[in-house]
């Protein structure tokens, strides 16, 4: 080993992203519940629009995903000229450490926010500011208190994951307006359409210099697998986003079936009517069994157990009946489970496991 060779300072403190389960060791047939994935998939318009690509495999995709941008802000409402489209919104999240953070610098997250937050944040340099929050909500007055002139981006899941909770568009715009003026407001969108009427913030971004939204098409639109996301933003932060983002950084095919799936919003709705139903029927089903979780936004819940030996007990007995579910003790709640939305059946699943986990018949 060359010991001369050294990545940059903080690289090797970064702790492994780790993602949601998808094998259980003895068992075929499994029910992957731990990585908040769309249990039924994406719309058969995104399906074919993937399939009709195949014809361009060799062509290079174009540099200005034009036609996405375009598609996006007809659907919301927004200024193509002012979005940006990247491998997933963790690539956007990168962009912007990149752009705006560095040595010396503070990025501010809550304590139970994303892992990339943290990530992303020490692979600049910067220097990652926890906060904590009031019963595993954001709390925008401790967000201010943990600003100072070196704050140079501030993060803010709504609704956030794991916990599934969300602040109003109040408390949001309260945060963006008392922000040191050096500091960008960064709003992940990534469950936005889960929430009926929720626009992600886009408007307080019109409104403002600011703040910068990020969203994406692996939750509801049933394209993890493709990695696309997107940014919303004034023209001073995309102009230097654009800057800094790869010229083939999307490819053709995952450019055309994000188009097909951003203007199929019938089955957007769709997906998010039956998310909700499922989502107040499981979370009041494991409430009954002495499980309970806040109110969530998204398309999970996080169930809440006496101790982590409870919850880690019972997640190995999910996995024994073949129900795999996500594990947050990185997220500093080792109590917890979280568990994505599936289908009805799936859910039913779920319920009656931990029920003949606690006992109760």
């Amino acid at each position: 080993m060359n010991d001369q060779i050294k990545p940059q300072p903080g690289i090797l403190d970064i702790a492994l992203y780790e993602g949601g389960k998808a094998h259980v060791a003895g068992v075929a047939n499994v029910v992957k519940l731990s990585s908040n994935e769309n249990p039924f998939g994406p719309s058969d318009k995104s399906k074919e629009a993937f399939a009709r690509t195949v014809h361009s495999l060799h062509r290079y995709p174009v540099t200005d995903h034009a036609d996405l941008r375009a598609a996006i802000a007809e659907v919301h409402g927004l200024d193509a000229a002012r979005i940006i489209c990247g491998a997933g919104s963790d690539e956007i999240i990168t962009f912007l450490c990149q752009a705006y953070a560095g040595p010396r610098d503070e990025v501010v997250f809550t304590e139970h926010g994303f892992l990339m937050y943290r990530i992303s944040t020490m692979a600049v340099g910067a220097t990652p500011v926890e906060v904590q929050e009031r019963e595993r909500t954001a709390d925008v007055d401790a967000i201010l208190a943990a600003c100072n002139r070196r704050t140079k981006l501030v993060f803010i899941a709504n609704p956030n994951n794991p916990t599934g909770t969300m602040i109003s568009a109040a408390e949001i715009a309260r945060l963006a307006e008392n922000l040191p003026p050096q500091a960008l407001l960064v709003l992940d969108g990534a469950y936005a359409e889960f929430v009926e009427g929720y626009d992600g913030g886009a408007g307080l971004v019109d409104a403002r210099d600011n703040v910068v939204m990020t969203r994406t098409f692996s939750k509801i639109y049933g394209l993890g697998g493709l990695r696309i996301g997107w940014g919303y933003g004034p023209k001073h932060v995309i102009d230097v986003l654009n800057r800094i983002r790869g010229p083939f950084n999307l490819s053709t095919t995952q450019l055309e079936t994000a188009e097909a799936a951003v203007r199929d919003q019938d089955y957007v709705a769709k997906c998010r009517s039956e998310n909700t139903r499922m989502r107040s029927w499981l979370a009041n089903a494991l409430a009954e069994i002495g499980v309970p979780s806040d109110t969530s936004m998204a398309n999970f819940i996080l169930a809440r157990f006496a101790s982590q030996d409870e919850a880690e007990a019972c997640d190995a007995f999910l996995q024994k009946q073949g129900l795999i579910v996500r594990r947050v003790a990185g997220y500093k709640l080792p109590h917890c489970l979280r568990i994505t939305i599936g289908d009805e059946a799936s859910c039913r699943q779920v319920a009656h496991a931990v029920a003949q986990f606690k006992g109760v018949r």
